[in-house]
Order: structure tokens, then C-alpha cells, then sequence
């Protein structure tokens, strides 16, 4: 047997090897989603590789932790936003209509079941007075101003410049380029609404990034959960519109 020979025989067995782990890569990935998604990103890795019907040892094969796992999804869902938000902002023209095109799509998609954990880190002071801006509890942060990053420690979703104390991404569960990405594209949605005197003043970009968390419920039934998924929706944007007095 020639040495070409053999080495393309030896080609045409690894090549299934190789569609057969990006088969099982997909199979995990999906399953992660699922599973994270209903149970949250507490879910034991063992649940995962149940889903996708592989051992436990193809998962962490692949993701040699929990924490690269759970990182990896964030970042995926966390980028899906993001796109989703350009899309609502490039695509309508009405300051109303895009935040809540947004919303709809975000909520419809289930991203927010997936959102990282430290990108809703609101409204709770850890310092007791209020955040370093001393606004007694309020959540504030919207961006304004490029290449910031996410600074936790006061328990609320804040934004700061470059050059002071960064979170990591372990902190928020995705990288922190892709959530501040997230954070100013929404912002823009947010003050163009306001602005606009469509939004109520006192609606931050964590709360709907809140909005977005919880009107996606996990229900077994699909057409159910979409039921309600949409009449709660309705309900939270009604109650983020700004009314005459």
C-alpha cells in the first residue's frame, strides 16, 4: 500500500469522526440552551448531556467546565440581543416602535431566560446608600459614551469609562466587549423612546433588560408559553409607555 494511499484511507475514517463531534458540539449546545433555559444556569451538566442524548464525558470533552459551558451560551445569547436591538433600531423609524419591536422579538426568541446572570444586577445597593451615586436605590447607567464596561459592587447594572476597575467575564457570565455592546445598543433604544416622550422617564436600560427576563415563563406547552409570554408583554409595555398627566 502506497503511503498516498493509506493516507487518504486514513482521511476518509477521521472525516466522520470529525462530522460526528460537530454533530455532538450542536447536540450539547442545543441541549444547554433547553436546559439552562427552563432550569436555569444552575442546571447540573448531567441534565445537559441527558438532553443531547451524549455521556456526560462528550460534554465536558468539549467544555472541560460548567463555567466554560455556561460562558459560552451567554456569549451566544448575549450577541442575539445585540443583533436583535441593531436590527429594531436600523429597521424602524419610530422611537416607540423599535423598543418594543425589540422587546417582542427578544421575548418571542427566549433569549432572556439565557441573559448572564451579572448583566441584571439592578436595583440592589450592596453599599446600603444607594450606589456610588448616592441615588438611593435607583438604577441608572445608561450609556452614553463608547468603550465602557460594566462596573459591579453596587449591585446595579452601572456603567463606567474605561480605566476603572472592570468586571470580568466571570463576573457576568459572557465577555465584557459583547455585554457592553448589548447594554449601549439598548441604551440608544432607550433614550431615543424617552426622548421621544414615549417612554417613562424613570425606564432604564436594566429595567428592560428585567422586561425581557421575566415575560418569557418556561411552561411544558409550547403554544401555552407563547400565549403567555405575549399577554404578559403586553402588559409590561403598557406599563413602560409614558402617559399624559
Amino acid at each position: 500500500m502506497s503511503a498516498a494511499t493509506g493516507g487518504a484511507r486514513g482521511e476518509s475514517r477521521t472525516a466522520p469522526l470529525r462530522v460526528d463531534a460537530q454533530r455532538n458540539l450542536e447536540h450539547v449546545l442545543r441541549a444547554a440552551r433547553e436546559v439552562f433555559g427552563e432550569l436555569g444556569y444552575g442546571a447540573p451538566m448531567e441534565d445537559v448531556a441527558r438532553r443531547a442524548r451524549v455521556g456526560v464525558g462528550t460534554v465536558y470533552r468539549r467544555f472541560p467546565s460548567k463555567d466554560v459551558l455556561v460562558r459560552r451560551i451567554a456569549e451566544e445569547e448575549t450577541a442575539r440581543l445585540t443583533d436583535q436591538a441593531r436590527a429594531a433600531l436600523g429597521q424602524e423609524d419610530e422611537p416607540w416602535s423599535a423598543l418594543s419591536r425589540f422587546l417582542r422579538t427578544s421575548v418571542a426568541s427566549g433569549a432572556g431566560r439565557l441573559l448572564p446572570p451579572g448583566v441584571l444586577r439592578v436595583g440592589v445597593s450592596d453599599d446600603g446608600d444607594g450606589g456610588a451615586g448616592g441615588d438611593g436605590g435607583a438604577v441608572t447607567g445608561e450609556p452614553r459614551v463608547p468603550q465602557q464596561r460594566i462596573q459591579p459592587g453596587s449591585g446595579e447594572l452601572r456603567l463606567v469609562s474605561e480605566g476603572s476597575a472592570p468586571v470580568g467575564a466571570s463576573d457576568t457570565g459572557a465577555d465584557d466587549d459583547g455585554a457592553a455592546a448589548l447594554l449601549e445598543v439598548v441604551g440608544r433604544l432607550v433614550e431615543r423612546a424617552r426622548s421621544a416622550g414615549e417612554l417613562r422617564p424613570d425606564v432604564s436600560v436594566s429595567d428592560v433588560l428585567l422586561v425581557i427576563a421575566t415575560a418569557a415563563p418556561s411552561l411544558p406547552d409550547a403554544a401555552q408559553q407563547a400565549a403567555a409570554s405575549s399577554r404578559l408583554l403586553d402588559i409590561l409595555l403598557e406599563g413602560l409607555r409614558s402617559r399624559p398627566a
